[in-house]
C-alpha cells in the first residue's frame, strides 16, 4: 500500500476513534510534515536560521493544539500543514525582526518577492498582511498563495490538494500575484 493510502486509511480510523490508528497517524503525518518542511526550507526560504526539524515540530504542535480538527484525507492534511508552516515561518521571521531591528518593515513589490523568495530579503510580514486581506475577499486565492509560495507545491499539486482544475489554479495564481503586487507596492 502506498504511503498516501496508509495516511488516508489511518486518518479514517483515527477519526472513528481507534487509538492504535491515532498512533500510526502521528508517525505518518510526521513524515508528510517533514517533506513539506524540507520543501519550504530547501534553500533557506525566508528563515535561514529555522531548521526543518524545528519547523516540523512547531507546525505539528500547532496542529495538535487544534484537536477538534477533522482531517479528511492526505490532501486536506497537506493544506492544513502548509497553513501551519506558513504561520510558524511568519512567527519566526517576526521574532527575528523584533529582536534584530525592532520590527521595522519595508514594503517590497510582489514581483521582487517571487524573484527573491530564495533569499532573506522578502518581507513575509507585509506579504502575510496582504494574503490576509486577499483571504477576506477570496479564500481560495489565499490558499493558492499559501500552497504555491509557502509550501512550494506545483500548480498541479495545488490543484489536486484544493480539488480544482489546473487552469483554475493557473488563473488564480496569476490574479493573486497581481493583487499582492498591488498591495505590496502600495498602490
Amino acid at each position: 500500500m502506498q504511503q498516501s493510502d496508509e495516511i488516508t486509511k489511518a486518518l479514517a480510523n483515527a477519526v472513528s476513534g481507534d487509538p492504535a490508528a491515532t498512533s500510526a497517524l502521528v508517525n505518518l503525518l510526521y513524515t508528510e510534515l517533514r517533506n513539506v518542511a524540507g520543501g519550504i526550507l530547501a534553500e533557506g526560504h525566508a528563515a535561514p536560521t529555522l531548521q526543518p526539524t524545528v519547523l516540523v515540530h512547531e507546525a505539528y504542535l500547532r496542529l495538535v493544539e487544534h484537536s477538534k480538527l477533522k482531517i479528511e484525507d492526505r490532501d486536506h492534511f497537506l493544506r492544513i500543514a502548509a497553513r501551519a508552516m506558513r504561520f510558524v515561518v511568519l512567527d519566526h521571521v517576526r521574532a527575528r525582526k523584533r529582536d534584530k531591528r525592532g520590527g521595522t518593515r519595508e514594503r517590497v513589490p510582489f514581483d521582487s518577492v517571487i524573484d527573491s523568495y530564495n533569499s532573506s530579503e522578502v518581507d513575509l510580514v507585509a506579504l502575510d498582511e496582504a494574503i490576509n486581506k486577499l483571504q477576506e475577499s477570496d479564500e481560495q486565492l489565499a490558499r493558492i498563495v499559501e500552497l504555491r509560495f509557502f509550501a512550494g507545491f506545483t500548480i498541479e499539486e495545488t490543484a489536486r490538494i484544493l480539488r480544482v482544475s489546473t487552469p483554475t489554479v493557473e488563473r488564480g495564481w496569476r490574479f493573486a500575484r497581481a493583487y499582492l503586487y498591488k498591495q505590496l507596492s502600495g498602490g
